[in-house]
């Protein structure tokens, strides 16, 4: 991923984290936010720090479900 594809991620974005994260309420897990076209990650034990942003077509090609 280049520079380019790290932003500031709005304050405003709902993050999501998997069910499946563990017993002390998925303290240790990275959680996921989604715009239209792009995708963001942040470390859920520190979600004031930095974020990961992908576009969905430079996601979709690593995702294996």
């Amino acid at each position: 991923m280049t520079e380019k594809g790290l932003k500031t991620v709005a304050p405003h974005l709902i993050w999501r984290k998997s069910r499946h994260s563990g017993p002390q309420g998925g303290s240790e897990c990275v959680e996921v936010g989604r715009f239209p076209n792009t995708i963001a990650f942040r470390d859920s034990k520190d979600p004031e720090g930095p974020k990961l942003v992908m576009g969905r077509d430079e996601f979709a090609p690593s995702w294996r479900p």
